[in-house]
């Protein structure tokens, strides 16, 4: 299997894990050697409730039953994506009311930017030094890391960049500006967090000129970090809400959520302003119906502070210069790139997957599903500790 792997399935890196997945359940992930490996990572953010979690599980099934995709995006009522729309609306602050549901967060990227211009006239984009949106053209537009996207110009044009939580910076958001596209926590520069009110200052930058903030929740959403999404921790509300990941259970999903006039904008002048032939799949409505209401019903948000609280306390190391984030959004930063690669391959081999981040070669990311235990956290503290002493002798 892993040679056809390597063979037939086009690779994104030259050395990928390459781990031969057997099945998984929970917090835990297991090789087709029966390996078990206690996960940290939820596929990047992606299984808030972990692997194979019954609601998500029972509520794919019962929509099998039923019927799978009928008609392209808008054109039929589908019980439940309309509920999963309706649900976030009631959980979302004013004017936060209508979401267009797409395939993936990249793609609602794509929609919020063109949302944006469409409703402003305006063309010019702001984003941040460092910032990861997504990998299309567009949203690699405004991808404030040029490594990574110079091989792939030209990209979209007027778009422009700020550091972020340098408010000196603010002053280039004009008049000319339609969106400013943030992370609420900037994800693949190492978790790194808002500090002094900068998303308010954006925001009051963005109403004194006219321009529309969009966050981007596609990680910190989906109550990772204590509340349902990201910008709630800092008294703001975007124009525009960008989600992805965790939404689903597993399954792949994204949304961008905007006031019904803003979001009206894209059905007419022109037609068709934004369409998708999947998005709000009913299957994947039904996972995200069953995350979203399993997440806002149980204490799994409040939890995640104290569980944070454990991390921090027991990893406590001279090798780790700090624990950026919020939440179950963690990233350790280690001394250097080669710590923070034996951390994560040598903790792999002692049955904890642990991940990178994007920009940060001394991060090592820890993002478990919101279900995790207090004795699973303390399982895989005690793998992380014994590989950083052993670094160390």
């Amino acid at each position: 299997m892993k040679e056809d792997f390597f063979t037939y399935q086009a690779q994104t890196t030259p050395h990928p894990l390459a781990m031969e997945i057997s099945h998984a359940d929970g917090c835990y992930i297991y090789d087709t050697n029966q390996k078990k490996y206690l996960d940290f990572v939820a596929g990047v953010s992606a299984c808030s409730l972990g692997h194979k979690h019954p609601r998500v599980v029972n509520a794919i099934k019962d929509q099998l039953d039923q019927y799978l995709h009928v008609m392209v995006y808008g054109e039929y009522v589908q019980k439940s994506a309309v509920e999963l729309t309706k649900l976030l609306a009631t959980h979302l602050p004013n004017p936060l009311e209508k979401t267009y549901l797409t395939n993936s967060g990249t793609e609602a990227i794509e929609g919020a930017m063109k949302l944006a211009k469409r409703f402003t006239g305006r063309s010019e984009l702001i984003a941040a030094k460092h910032a990861y949106h997504g990998n299309t053209q567009g949203a690699m537009s405004v991808m404030g890391f040029e490594e990574r996207k110079s091989a792939f110009r030209p990209l979209l044009p007027d778009v422009h960049f700020i550091e972020f939580n340098n408010e000196a910076d603010l002053e280039k958001i004009t008049t000319k500006t339609a969106g400013v596209v943030l992370e609420t926590i900037q994800g693949g520069a190492g978790f790194i967090v808002p500090k002094n009110d900068y998303l308010k200052k954006v925001k009051q930058r963005c109403s004194a000129v006219g321009a529309l903030l969009i966050l981007d929740e596609i990680q910190p959403g989906f109550g990772r970090t204590g509340t349902l999404f990201g910008f709630q921790n800092y008294d703001v509300v975007p124009d525009i809400v960008v989600m992805g990941k965790g939404m689903g259970g597993g399954m792949p999903v994204g949304a961008f959520t905007a006031s019904a006039e803003m979001m009206d904008s894209l059905y007419d002048q022109p037609k068709l302003g934004h369409i998708t032939t999947f998005g709000g799949h009913p299957v994947i409505a039904a996972a995200s119906l069953a995350t979203l209401q399993e997440i806002t019903e149980s204490n799994l948000m409040a939890q995640t502070l104290e569980k944070e609280a454990l991390f921090r306390a027991l990893l406590q190391h001279e090798y780790i210069e700090e624990i950026r984030g919020k939440g179950l959004m963690l990233s350790l930063i280690m001394k250097s790139g080669d710590i923070a690669n034996q951390v994560i391959l040598e903790s792999l081999e002692k049955g904890l997957i642990l991940f990178w981040l994007l920009f940060e070669p001394k991060a090592v990311r820890i993002t478990p599903p919101l279900t995790i235990s207090e004795a699973e956290i303390r399982e895989g503290c005690e793998i992380i500790m014994k590989v950083l002493r052993k670094i160390k002798d």
